[in-house]
C-alpha cells in the first residue's frame, strides 16, 4: 500500500478541515501551525489536488477536499475504534483528559483514593482547554467544562457548583468589605472562560452593574484564584474547585456562602463504546461517587473560622 499518504498528513488535513483553522488544528495535535501547513501541503502534493482554499477570511474545503474528507474522516475513526478494541483486550490502561483547573484543583487531590481502589489500572491524565478528539487521540474519557453541546457522545454531569466572590482574608479585612456596592471600588478579577460571569452574579444579587473593565483577566480558574490569594482582588469562582483553599483559609467568600449563582458546567464525556471497558466503568463509578461527596461547595457550617 505504498500509494497511501502518511497518516500524519491525513490527520493534519482532517483536523484543519474540521476546525477550519491551522492554529486550532495545531493546538489539537500538539504541533506548530507551520508543521500543520507543511503536512497539508505534502498531502496535496502527493494527491496532485488542492484540498483547502486559504484566504484572509480563513480556510475552507475545495470540492475535492469535501469529497476526500467524507472518506478519510470515516477511515481515521475506524482506525481509532480498532485501536480501542485492541486496547480493551490487552491492557488495563485508562486515558483521561480534563480541563486544566478541574484537573489541578479537584481531580489530582482525589486520585490517591482511585489508585488505592484500582491498583491494576494504569491511569494516564492529560489537561488542556481544547477538548479531546476521540477519533484521533487515545482518550477514553474527557472531563469538559462548558455548555454540553457534544452530539454523538455520552454526556454525564459531574456536579452542581456554587459560583461566588472569593478573596483572601487579609484583602477582605483591609478593604472592609461588607456591602455588594463596595465591589465597585476594589479590583475585580475576570475569568474569561467561566460559564458564570460577573454580570450574572450582579444581576442575581444587586441592582448594580459590574465594571466594564477589569484589573486582571485570566483564562484559567486556578490562576484567578491564585491572584485572589495573593491579594490582587476579588475572584468570581467555584466553591467546589476552591474547596481546599477555603478549608485551609487562603480564600474566603466575601459575603458568605449564600450569595452564589448555581452552575452545572463540568461533564464527563465519552463515546458509548468506551463505556464497555472495565477501567472506564471503574473510573466513572469512582468519579461520580467523589462528585456526590464533594457537593456544590462548602457551607457556612463547614467553612473555616472567618475571623
Amino acid at each position: 500500500m505504498s500509494f497511501l499518504p502518511p497518516i500524519a498528513n491525513l490527520q493534519a488535513f482532517e483536523a484543519v478541515a474540521r476546525r477550519r483553522s491551522f492554529a486550532l488544528a495545531a493546538a489539537e495535535l500538539h504541533v506548530t501551525a507551520s508543521a500543520i501547513s507543511h503536512q497539508v501541503a505534502r498531502l496535496e502534493s502527493h494527491l496532485g489536488v488542492r484540498l483547502l482554499e486559504r484566504s484572509a477570511h480563513g480556510v475552507r474545503l475545495s470540492a475535492a477536499g469535501e469529497q476526500y474528507l467524507s472518506r478519510v474522516a470515516g477511515a481515521l475513526s475506524a482506525v481509532a475504534a480498532a485501536t480501542d478494541d485492541l486496547r480493551q483486550g490487552v491492557s488495563n490502561s485508562l486515558y483521561v483528559h480534563a480541563s486544566p483547573s478541574l484537573a489541578t484543583l479537584w481531580l489530582m487531590p482525589r486520585l490517591p483514593s482511585f489508585a488505592m481502589a484500582n491498583p491494576h489500572i494504569v491511569l494516564n491524565l492529560s489537561a488542556a482547554h481544547t477538548h479531546s478528539d476521540f477519533g484521533l487521540g487515545p482518550a477514553d474519557l474527557d472531563i469538559r467544562y462548558g455548555v454540553p453541546r457534544w452530539p454523538d457522545l455520552v454526556v454525564e454531569p459531574l456536579f452542581e457548583e456554587r459560583i461566588l466572590p472569593l478573596a483572601s482574608p487579609a484583602f477582605i479585612r483591609s478593604r472592609r468589605l461588607k456591602r455588594i456596592d463596595q465591589l465597585l471600588e476594589v479590583p475585580l478579577i475576570q475569568s474569561n472562560v467561566n460559564v458564570v460571569q460577573w454580570n450574572d452574579w450582579f444581576a442575581a444579587h444587586s441592582d448594580k452593574r459590574p465594571p466594564e473593565r477589569f484589573s486582571l483577566r485570566f483564562d484559567r480558574a486556578q490562576m484567578a484564584m491564585e491572584a485572589a490569594i495573593l491579594g490582587l482582588g476579588v475572584a468570581l469562582e467555584s466553591a467546589t474547585l476552591a474547596g481546599r483553599h477555603l478549608v485551609e483559609g487562603r480564600l474566603r467568600p466575601v459575603f458568605g456562602f449564600d450569595k452564589f449563582v448555581r452552575a452545572m458546567a463540568h461533564f464527563v464525556v465519552y463515546p458509548a463504546r468506551h463505556g464497555k471497558r472495565p477501567p472506564v466503568e471503574a473510573f466513572l463509578s469512582w468519579i461520580h461517587s467523589e462528585a456526590a461527596r464533594s457537593g456544590p461547595g462548602l457551607s457556612a457550617d463547614s467553612a473555616p473560622d472567618s475571623a
